[in-house]
């Protein structure tokens, strides 16, 4: 698909800027364009057609290992920059194109709870979030329906037996398999919502089970952004620029965000000038911009009077717990995203020795590929020579896994920060994050795997295999410019506003105040939706550069 490129660097410029052509992004760009906005939005990345993956293609489990490998460290396409991970238990995953991480999301579809918004009232931990669940609920419902998620609906787990617009794809005999263990202990479980089609749906087809969603969608029926806002955002007139890299923002002498710097793929230096800027460029690409720009009006970084632009860094650390069984449960067989998930151990009890708790999601695993390959660590001897056969006959189609997201706290000295050393291919300070783990995560995680092998247990498990930490699991980059009502203690207020800045607002997961227990893709768009609808409504009233 062609990119519309419309010059709208005038002295009138665009009225709103979109960094970021990803979950948050996408959403931004059809609800502004929907009310009559000109919308421009600078993308590293490109276009991806479905043909261009390799799930449906015999070279799938080949190219997860390098050109769809979920770490750009790994990937190294041209529109990725490196992140240094060597102060981290976990690797930061992303995806940078039209869709952003979209396109390789597994597509769990989860909404966080009640609960999650009042941390600090019930379990006087971390903060409050400025709004409620009640505030966030329409958009949750917006979103899901807009987008086709398949889900059941009536979970026991929430308050509201809130709907879905497609009904939920096949649990298969792998979840059929796990549904009985977790019955024998008496413990919930339910058919897992996904941002997947179960069945034709707008512009997509449904799901044709190829297992691959972790490396892009070759049938196009996962709700990467590009197929859900960004066609229909673009019609509206939105403009997408692609192979946009955005350095810096710049800012006039009244502290206002005049647009953005950004090289394009002949090297030239452009910029975009507009009213009012939005970043959406994920937890470490939005901190790694705001402290890139600096000026004499914000030396350390724009919007960072707090300090706490990059800081509180969550991501989720991830558990898998896998069982091998007697029997064949065609755990080759897609989708990729969950056909279980629990919330048995979600809410805080004291009891186990931690706050707060964890999402659990039974997922397939893989092709043959994924059973054989040496890990780091591990003698090769065990899977391969002799041994090959015998794993592969012994894992293939009888192996599944219970996933385990944990809720990570905020915690200051968990950051995003400027490398001191190493820069992207335009020469732009690459991000470092600087990460541990917690106390009360580690007990939770602990807490977890075994319940997790009590699980398997039950369900008729031969074998099982825990991780109790998997190192390339950080998909969910949160918290770095967190929301509240104090401009001391928080970087946007409820809206995404910065309080520094009267025309910067900040819709993707950065403005998480707790990470939730939950995969955070629908908390984030629903959140961008309601961002950017005030953003509309009060366009009149905001101070742009103007």
């Amino acid at each position: 698909m062609n990119t519309q490129h419309i010059d709208y660097d005038t002295a009138e410029g665009a009225d709103v800027l979109i960094v970021g052509a990803g979950a948050s992004g996408g959403v931004a760009a059809l609800e502004l364009a929907s009310k009559g906005l000109k919308v421009v939005c600078l993308e590293q990345g490109n276009w991806n057609l479905p043909d261009d993956f390799t799930g449906d293609k015999p070279s799938w489990e080949l190219t997860r290992l390098k050109q769809w490998n979920a770490s750009p460290n790994v990937r190294q396409n041209p529109a990725d920059y490196p992140v240094d991970a060597t102060e981290s238990p976990v690797e930061p995953l992303m995806f940078n194109g039209v869709g952003g991480s979209t396109i390789m999301f597994s597509g769990h579809w989860v909404r966080a709870m009640p609960s999650d918004f009042r941390v600090k009232t019930l379990d006087g931990v971390a903060e409050d979030w400025p709004f409620t669940y009640e505030d966030l609920r329409p958009f949750y419902d917006e979103v899901t329906h807009h987008i086709g998620a398949s889900g059941l609906e009536g979970d026991p787990a929430y308050p509201d037996p809130h709907t879905f617009p497609l009904s939920p794809l096949p649990i298969g005999k792998y979840g059929v398999v796990g549904a009985k263990g977790m019955d024998k202990l008496g413990w919930h479980w339910w058919p897992a919502p996904n941002a997947i089609a179960s069945r034709n749906f707008k512009n997509r087809p449904a799901c044709l089970r190829y297992g691959a969603c972790e490396s892009g969608c070759p049938t196009g029926a996962k709700a990467s952004t590009d197929l859900t806002h960004w066609r229909d955002a673009i019609a509206l007139g939105a403009v997408l620029i692609t192979g946009a890299r955005v350095s810096r923002l710049t800012v006039n002498d009244r502290g206002l965000v005049t647009g953005a710097e950004y090289i394009d793929r002949d090297g030239n230096l452009q910029h975009q000038s507009a009213r009012v800027t939005v970043m959406a460029a994920n937890g470490v690409g939005t901190p790694r911009l705001l402290l890139n720009s600096t000026s004499s009006l914000f030396p350390n970084g724009l919007a960072n009077s707090s300090g706490l632009v990059g800081k509180r860094l969550m991501t989720h650390p991830y558990a898998s717990v896998y069982g091998a069984y007697d029997e064949e449960l065609e755990t080759w067989l897609g989708p990729a995203g969950q056909a279980l998930q629990s919330m048995q151990f979600y809410e805080t009890d004291t009891d186990r020795g931690f706050v707060r708790g964890a999402k659990w999601n039974l997922m397939p695993t893989g092709g043959p590929l994924a059973h054989t390959l040496w890990e780091r660590g591990h003698n090769w001897r065990e899977g391969f020579g002799s041994a090959f056969h015998s794993r592969l006959q012994h894992t293939f189609g009888r192996y599944t896994e219970w996933g385990i997201t944990t809720e990570d706290l905020p915690d200051e000295h968990n950051a995003v920060v400027l490398d001191p050393d190493v820069t992207d291919s335009d020469g732009i300070p690459a991000a470092k994050i600087r990460y541990t783990i917690g106390e009360n995560c580690e007990r939770m995680l602990k807490f977890n795997v075994e319940r997790a092998i009590e699980a398997h247990q039950a369900a008729g498990a031969v074998e099982v295999h825990p991780i109790p930490v998997v190192r390339h699991s950080a998909w969910h980059l949160l918290g770095t410019a967190a929301m509240g009502t104090d401009p001391a203690t928080s970087v946007v207020d409820q809206w995404g506003r910065a309080h520094d800045v009267p025309n910067l607002f900040i819709i993707d997961g950065s403005v998480f105040v707790t990470s939730t227990g939950v995969n955070p893709t629908a908390t984030i768009m629903a959140i961008a939706l309601r961002s950017m609808r005030h953003l509309a409504e009060t366009r009149h009233s905001i101070q742009t550069a103007f």
